[in-house]
């Protein structure tokens, strides 16, 4: 379980590493939610390798949920609805760091600041467009 551990720890360092990368270039909303997105399936790759089945299987369902919830988000048209949304992912997305810190390891916990960092971004640039789109 060490040796799989050290080997997901590092994984997830070169994970968190590039997602700091993009975290810190400029791009557009729609990039921002793609790199989001193949960021969560390679934290969702990684997470396999956790011998601990109720970590494994908890963190799998919060990033399917924040996923889901992310992929609807873009499409929504309404200004409400959309606030509405932004915020549930931000609660889903604290929900995933404070079980990363209650059963996760370091690692797990600096990933999971990452795509809460990243979803906070998206949800902003949402409710900002359409801010700007309504007035």
């Amino acid at each position: 379980m060490s040796k799989k551990m050290n080997l997901g720890g590092f994984l997830t360092g070169a994970t968190i590493g590039a997602g700091l990368a993009f975290l810190f270039a400029p791009n557009t909303g729609a990039k921002t939610r793609r790199d989001l997105k193949r960021m969560m399936d390679d934290m969702l790759a990684k997470i396999n390798e956790v011998d601990i089945d109720e970590v494994k299987t908890e963190l799998e369902t919060k990033l399917a949920h924040i996923k889901a919830e992310l992929e609807t988000l873009d499409s929504e048209k309404v200004s409400k609805m959309a606030k509405k949304k932004a915020k549930e992912l931000q609660e889903k997305a604290d929900e995933l760091v404070a079980y990363a810190v209650k059963k996760g390891t370091p690692a797990l916990e600096r990933a999971a600041n990452v795509v809460r960092e990243q979803v906070t971004l998206v949800a902003e640039e949402v409710i900002d467009r359409l801010n700007k789109e309504g007035k």
